[in-house]
């Protein structure tokens, strides 16, 4: 299975129960992630987190299938053919 690009939008709408969970996940794909930007914003409780990343499609369904099984976080992607 050849490798695709995909960017990944990560909203995390409760930072104090998720952003270790998150975190957690990230790292053990951190073999396929070539960029992270992470933005909190405290004045609405939430963080944004953007992710570049180079994978199957297998491991890049998985990233963003665990991430968005966490309560309160939301995931999207955008991935080329």
């Amino acid at each position: 299975m050849r490798n695709r690009l995909a960017v990944i939008g990560i909203l995390v709408q409760n930072r104090e129960l998720a952003s270790e969970k998150v975190n957690h996940i990230l790292s053990e794909y951190a073999d396929i992630i070539v960029g992270r930007m992470g933005i909190p914003y405290k004045e609405r409780n939430v963080s944004i987190i953007s992710l570049i990343v180079d994978g199957t499609t297998d491991d890049i369904g998985a990233l963003t299938g665990k991430l968005g099984s966490i309560e309160g976080v939301k995931v999207r992607s955008a991935i080329t053919t």
